[in-house]
């Protein structure tokens, strides 16, 4: 095996262990807007991250911070519905983040920013998905109760103890080191679909969130390895077939979901 589909696929793996665990918390929690958004405020990062000469993931971690405590912010303040916020946030840094790359003038393949293009990644890249993901699983591992608690129930967590707001803010830096990591392998409007599509394809066969977290993982997994494939078979984009399988997967589950119901209703 060649060594950069090699180190595609321990990528892809990194990427699909952590955003399938995180991905259970935006369907849990109906946050699939806000991961889309997150990701199109990564495109400022990457101009931040090109003009200071700090690295492409350096900028989106800082951006995505600000991009998460300002959300958190105005959202306190209650000034606006949070769809709203988001969309004015994300398409505010989306357009900033394109017009500060035109006028550097620094030459930046647009195409691989959005789509992502992991038979690319360097050693570097690998280092910076494996660290960063293990302390995002550490983390979520530590508060696991409270984060799942939390999110069944914000008014019962808030009645056992648990500091909402800063186990929300908590999240979101979860979620921006995520696509901080992400996004250069995955790209810019694909990175959502890593953390919707496999936790989505594992909730109608698990019975209980860590059963769908370890699914999820499964499934994320395997989109990740049979896309690749399909890209080097095909001589097509690495991430949009990446996105395909998944989506073939997600289509199978609800299929064979709908005809488990129907047998145990039998």
């Amino acid at each position: 095996m060649d060594s950069f589909i090699l180190m595609a696929l321990i990528a892809g793996t990194g990427i699909a262990i952590v955003t399938g665990v995180m991905g259970c918390f935006v369907v849990w929690r109906r946050m699939a807007y806000f991961g889309d958004s997150l990701a199109h405020s990564a495109m400022l990062g990457i101009a931040i991250g090109f003009g200071f000469g700090i690295g492409i993931s350096t900028g989106i971690l800082l951006v995505c911070s600000g991009f998460a405590i300002l959300l958190l912010w105005l959202q306190q303040r209650g000034v606006l519905a949070t769809d709203t916020l988001l969309g004015i946030l994300a398409h505010g840094a989306l357009s900033s983040g394109v017009v500060l790359i035109s006028l550097s003038g620094i030459s930046v393949d647009l195409h691989a920013l959005l789509f992502g293009d992991i038979l690319t990644v360097m050693p570097t890249d690998i280092a910076v998905i494996l660290g960063g993901g293990t302390l995002v699983l550490i983390l979520v591992y530590t508060v696991w109760p409270r984060l799942v608690l939390m999110t069944l129930s914000e008014d019962l967590a808030s009645a056992e103890g648990i500091d909402i707001f800063r186990m929300r803010l908590l999240f979101l830096f979860l979620m921006t080191l995520v696509v901080a990591v992400s996004v250069r392998m995955v790209g810019i409007l694909l990175i959502t679909s890593m953390l919707i599509i496999p936790a989505a394809t594992a909730r109608p066969f698990a019975r209980s969130p860590e059963t769908m977290a370890l699914l999820a993982v499964l499934v994320g997994i395997i989109g990740v390895i049979s896309g690749v494939n399909l890209s080097l078979a095909a001589d097509i984009p690495t991430g949009p077939s990446i996105v395909l399988i998944l989506t073939s997967l997600f289509a199978f589950s609800m299929i064979a979901s709908a005809l488990s119901a129907r047998l145990q209703i039998r």
